[in-house]
């Protein structure tokens, strides 16, 4: 019976890989359909933020890999396989746009460099010139409340209720810091495509943010500072 649980995990991450690159082809197919033929075209905000909300999906993924792979509790690993799931294919949907746009996967300026400045919200569409949305925007490496080396070397060393307490700290902190994208890309992106899955991620992951709350409440823990 034990040799049978490994399987069904290969299995299932087999699945999601495959759902993702599903995802990749669905998204370029769907946006190259003649009824699409009149769309706006992507701006700044709409390639910008598939750039960084996929990267930034990716490590969601990865998190919530670990907590459905190694935590005991059935409620975490329930929403972990929720949460890569979803992660999974909304990425896969912003690369497919991304292949579509003819547009690389990781911005060459840097992360958040599309981003308005001081937290603002510049025109429909408008590049901006700088942000300040925590971090250092258009430089390179992890966007503000991102779990660092460090943080993932001690989520992988942790074991039982600590490391269920860790993945749900950090995951608040991931969704939450990603807030300020989601709702400048509702706010300026230019193609409708954009802005409807960016106000879905802010429904979703509000609910599964409450869901880790009451969770790490249930704990006696804390949840991390959010970077500003």
């Amino acid at each position: 019976m034990s040799g049978r649980v490994p399987a069904l995990r290969s299995v299932l991450v087999l699945a999601l890989c495959v759902a993702a690159g599903l995802l990749v082809a669905a998204g370029v197919i769907l946006l190259a359909t003649p009824d699409r033929a009149e769309s706006p075209r992507p701006g700044p905000v709409d390639i910008g933020f598939s750039q960084d909300m996929s990267a930034h999906h990716a490590q969601a993924a990865e998190l919530a890999s670990l907590a459905r792979e190694r935590s005991a509790d059935p409620a975490v690993r329930a929403l972990a396989v929720e949460i890569e799931t979803s992660e999974l294919v909304q990425a896969g949907r912003m690369r497919g746009w991304l292949q579509l746009w003819n547009q690389p996967e990781t911005p060459p300026g840097g992360h958040m460099a599309w981003m308005a400045p001081g937290g603002g919200h510049a025109a429909h569409g408008q590049a901006p010139e700088s942000s300040h949305h925590g971090g250092t925007p258009g430089a390179p490496g992890l966007m503000p409340g991102m779990a660092s080396a460090e943080d993932m070397d001690k989520l992988r060393a942790a074991t039982g209720p600590e490391f269920d307490t860790f993945f749900l700290q950090l995951m608040v902190r991931h969704h939450q810091s990603g807030l300020p994208m989601l709702r400048e890309a509702v706010d300026r992106a230019t193609t409708p495509q954009v802005r409807e899955l960016a106000q879905h991620m802010i429904q979703q992951q509000g609910e599964e943010t409450a869901t880790m709350a009451q969770l790490l409440q249930e704990r006696g823990a804390e949840q991390l500072p959010t970077p500003n």
